[in-house]
């Protein structure tokens, strides 16, 4: 690499990560992903090859990620497994891994590449940063083109009445996302809003008659809670108001997911309207 190149990664913005950390280009990572959803974006960017471990959670591709060693999970990872397989580079999320781990990584691994997006728009930064550091920036490139043309699509949808929805990723104890999350921040790119219910990024609740009278409709998500449809219709009797299932990869997805989740988006307006 010559001289201008290493000024030029210098001043790339699309190098730092969540933490604002600059990275370096390493097309010849050894790369261990705690991230389900960025696993698959790696793999979307032609970057399999790349990928020495993943978690049991990274399951898309199928195929693809068949042939990569699993590490656990994504709160439970196995340390020595991960050392074994001598990464460059792990990349882990600040919502989906502990810091304890994070930290026990970074005493073996040179570098940790910290992720966070919280709104759909994020994705494009994220793209960006897998292709700048693991050398695939045209494919990053063609697939932020195809995430601007599709989230054009979605804003150029007429406007809708704002409407106050109450998405539910678990039960026993009830549990829904708040204000804040990349969930949140899906629904309101159809105008749809959540209650506040605490402090809590994921806080529990308790149903009440109060809360139901403020909703316009319940969404129940397939993950991490396998809702099904007889959950929905259960609670549908129960409170007397809409009360959705929905796929919740494409909801809660980030990278490549996040493609099909802006079309998913437009689909599920149109259930309330």
């Amino acid at each position: 690499m010559n001289a201008s190149n290493d000024t030029s990664d210098a001043a790339d913005d699309a190098l730092v990560d969540a933490l604002g950390r600059r990275h370096v280009p390493a097309p010849e990572a050894r790369i261990v992903c705690l991230v389900p959803s960025i696993t698959e974006l790696l793999c979307t960017l032609g970057l399999a090859p790349r990928l020495v471990g993943r978690t049991g959670f990274c399951i898309h591709p199928r195929e693809t990620v068949a042939a990569i060693p699993k590490v656990g999970g994504t709160k439970d990872v196995n340390i020595e497994k991960i050392r074994r397989l001598a990464p460059t580079h792990v990349v882990v999320n600040i919502d989906e891994n502990e810091k304890p781990t994070v930290d026990a990584l970074a005493a073996f691994v040179p570098h940790v590449v910290v992720t966070h997006p919280n709104a759909p728009r994020d994705n494009l930064a994220l793209a960006r940063l897998m292709g700048a550091l693991f050398g695939a920036r045209e494919a990053a490139a063609r697939w932020c083109a195809a995430f601007e043309d599709e989230y054009a699509r979605l804003r150029a949808m007429p406007r809708a009445p704002a409407r106050t929805v109450l998405y539910c990723i678990w039960q026993d104890p009830w549990m829904a996302v708040s204000q804040g999350t990349y969930i949140a921040a899906m629904l309101a790119e159809i105008g749809w809003s959540v209650p506040v219910l605490g402090g809590e990024r994921y806080p529990r609740f308790a149903w009440s008659q109060e809360l139901a009278d403020g909703l316009d409709a319940v969404l129940l998500s397939t993950e991490p809670y396998r809702f099904t449809q007889a959950h929905a219709d259960a609670l549908e009797k129960q409170l007397g108001l809409p009360v959705l299932l929905v796929d919740g990869e494409m909801m809660s997805w980030y990278g490549s997911r996040a493609l099909d989740g802006l079309r998913y988006l437009r689909g599920l307006r149109a259930m309330l309207e």
